[in-house]
């Protein structure tokens, strides 16, 4: 009989070790954002305000989670509504042909630091990624356990098919290849 309980209590721990805990973005807590240089002497920041996406980790400190996110092009909002309809036009985003900007890859830890590797996609390019994340801590609320996440990391919007390329007289970009993604997550654990 001590075998048999021995048995059942080695099942219960290999299957507890290897239970995945899985984590919703918490929307109203987040903020999915970008910049890009403009005029070669500024800056232009914008953000996606729709967007969804899950985190499912194995490891309470999130080593080797599987990560997914997806954000509607059409909710791009840089704060000027002339410039978001051209962003939504076929010079950029073309949003009514491809509605999705979409991740899914993992997060690994080394030597204390984290990083997002996985695919990327926008305007039916899909391409290998890498961003550098900062682990903010998990808490529990007394409402919910939550975890905390900074991405940030660049994408040449030209390798996804943004081909946007008018100049200034000198020959200088209007609009710089290189866009800066700069995310703060907030995630929930699910019920």
């Amino acid at each position: 009989m001590k075998k048999l309980n021995a048995l059942f209590a080695l099942v219960l721990l290999a299957g507890a070790a290897s239970a995945q805990t899985t984590w919703n973005i918490d929307q109203p807590h987040s903020s999915v954002g970008f910049t890009v240089t403009h005029m070669v002497v500024s800056e232009v920041a914008g953000n996606f305000k729709d967007f969804t996406g899950k985190v499912v980790s194995k490891n309470a400190d999130f080593d080797g989670a599987d990560v997914e996110f997806s954000a509607k092009a059409t909710s791009i909002n840089t704060d000027n509504e002339k410039r978001d309809g051209h962003l939504k036009s076929p010079d950029f985003f073309e949003a009514d042909k491809f509605p999705d900007i979409t991740f899914k890859g993992t997060l690994s830890k080394a030597g204390g630091k984290y990083q997002l590797k996985g695919k990327f996609s926008m305007k039916g390019v899909t391409k290998d990624v890498s961003f550098d994340v900062t682990y903010g801590g998990t808490i529990d609320t007394g409402r919910g356990v939550k975890a905390g996440f900074k991405l940030s990391g660049k994408i040449n919007r030209q390798d996804y098919g943004v081909k946007f390329a008018s100049k200034l007289q000198d020959g200088s970009a209007v609009v710089s290849d290189e866009v800066e993604v700069n995310c703060k997550i907030e995630v929930n654990k699910a019920a």
